[in-house]
């Protein structure tokens, strides 16, 4: 493997204090800071290691570039810490100057919210050691550990952790949000697998956050954490890694077996039930050009946990569906990532594109809103095709069975009743100058996900939204839910220093 953990002992200790109220005193604004200031202010405090880089550099370049550019960050330097301890030096110091500070794993946030900052980026990607706990049950993990490190390395330890679906996504940024993944049938979500977690808060205090230390904190990271802290390291539960192999099957089907093909998603998912061993699908409506440049057509991707005969029962409706084309291989779980285009060297990770984004969170497939998609897909293909080419109508579905096993009331996280997530992904070159149409169309298709469940009101997944919604749709509908977040957003940052991300206030 590329990826070799470092050993606990590289892991910062984090004293473990109850977190007092964070104070409400906010320097005077620097309006502009350079790396030569930041070294000479700050270097002498930081460990070795650690690294500052400026503008105009090829570090500060490649340490900057993001997933989307739609809502792209102001960053004036980037620091990269070596040691946990060096984040809270780097928020007292930017706090004591007035200056934003944001922190940065994987690149790849999108919301509205993130180009309204302007300041210095705090890059985790040197806090990346994993280390598995003596009893073999939970690991530590730090903060700039993206899915990919801790998948490989705990699959060649005979482990499997709970994650996203994309390797370049960190554990902690997944988990900020819930963090859907293939195994979340089986152990829920990320942030239900989070035992404890080291956190800087907005004063640049270090604490330790779990069920029983600062608790509140705790419920609050776990489903809205981008409003409240950095996590420089968590422990996370840990399972036997299963199977030496999984089941990646792909089907590209034509647009006129639409409707078959959802119907079949439907009997699958069942409203929830769906078999635990059919871990995960996603599916595109997209162009594939070496198909067809004039009309859309279905991708789909089904990771299976098990073989190919224990999968058969379930597998047989969608092998009946006449298909353009389609393919089955086994791989080892941490590669089912790479298998469907979504390893952090994948161009789903490394393409730097303007995104336009929508999200809505669903029960069960509405055939006829899909339909009316579908066509007008093909509509504007047909009207602007260089345009509109690069969209991908992304739809996800899980076994959720050990998600909703959990006591919702016990995690921040809202949405527990979603079966399936959707993204509307509107991909337009780099900095685009032309974005209202591709909106337009992104708002449409909103509206037809959203009005096929008219019995539920909408909601947004976190970790997928743009920040046009409503703070209920972000962070949940229930009264209680909302007001138990703004308390604990008044106690630990009562200045609102973290509000670059789909922010609460």
């Amino acid at each position: 493997m590329k990826f070799l953990a470092t050993l606990a002992c590289s892991i910062a200790v984090v004293r473990r204090v109850e977190a007092s109220p964070v104070s409400s005193v906010l320097h005077p604004t620097r309006g502009t800071v350079s790396s030569a200031t930041v070294s000479s202010e700050l270097g002498a405090s930081l460990s070795n290691g650690t690294m500052i880089y400026g503008l105009g550099t090829a570090e500060f370049d490649t340490l900057t570039h993001r997933w989307g550019t739609f809502a792209e960050p102001q960053v004036q330097v980037v620091i990269e810490p070596a040691a946990e301890s060096d984040v809270s030096k780097i928020v007292q110091y930017s706090n004591k100057n007035g200056i934003e500070f944001i922190a940065y794993s994987g690149g790849h946030g999108t919301p509205k919210s993130l180009a309204t900052f302007n300041g210095i980026q705090i890059n985790m990607n040197k806090l990346t050691s994993v280390s598995i706990q003596p009893d073999g049950k939970s690991v530590w993990a730090q903060g700039g550990t993206l899915a990919g490190q801790a998948n490989s390395y705990l699959w060649d330890k005979g482990y499997v952790v709970t994650t996203g679906s994309c390797n370049c996504v960190s554990l902690a940024g997944a988990g900020l949000g819930g963090g859907h993944g293939p195994l979340e049938g089986f152990y829920g979500l990320v942030t239900d697998n989070i035992l404890q977690l080291n956190v800087v808060l907005a004063d640049g205090s270090a604490v330790r956050a779990s069920a029983t230390e600062n608790s509140d904190l705790f419920w609050a990271m776990r489903g809205a954490g981008h409003n409240f802290g950095i996590v420089t390291s968590m422990e996370m539960k840990i399972n036997p890694r299963g199977p030496l192999t999984w089941l990646y099957k792909n089907y590209f089907w034509a647009g006129d077996q639409l409707e078959t093909v959802f119907e079949a998603l439907n009997n699958l998912h069942g409203n929830g039930t769906t078999p635990t061993i059919m871990a995960y699908n996603v599916g595109n409506i997209m162009v594939s050009p070496n198909i067809s440049t004039s009309e859309p057509v279905l991708f789909w991707q089904f990771a299976i946990r098990g073989t190919a005969e224990e999968a058969a029962e379930y597998i047989a409706p969608f092998d009946a569906i006449p298909a353009v084309s389609s393919t089955s291989t086994n791989v080892p779980y941490y590669e089912i990532a790479h298998t469907s285009f979504t390893g952090v060297d994948d161009v789903a990770c490394t393409s730097t594109l303007d995104r336009v984004l929508n999200t809505a969170g669903l029960q069960v497939w509405n055939i006829t809103a899909e339909r009316q998609i579908y066509d007008s897909f093909a509509k504007r293909l047909a009207e602007r095709p260089d345009y509109y080419s690069g969209a991908l109508l992304i739809h996800e579905g899980y076994a959720t069975k050990a998600v909703t096993e959990i006591d919702p009331n016990s995690t921040a996280y809202p949405f527990r009743e979603d079966h399936h997530l959707t993204q509307f992904q509107g991909n337009l070159p780099a900095s685009s100058t032309e974005v209202g149409p591709m909106q337009d169309w992104a708002k449409e298709v909103l509206d037809l996900w959203n009005g096929g469940q008219p019995d539920r009101l909408p909601d947004a997944y976190v970790n997928y939204a743009s920040g046009f919604e409503s703070l209920q749709e972000i962070y949940g509908h229930e009264p209680w839910r909302i007001s138990k977040l703004l308390d604990a957003k008044k106690k630990y940052d009562p200045l609102n220093r973290f509000k670059y991300y789909n922010p609460l206030v």
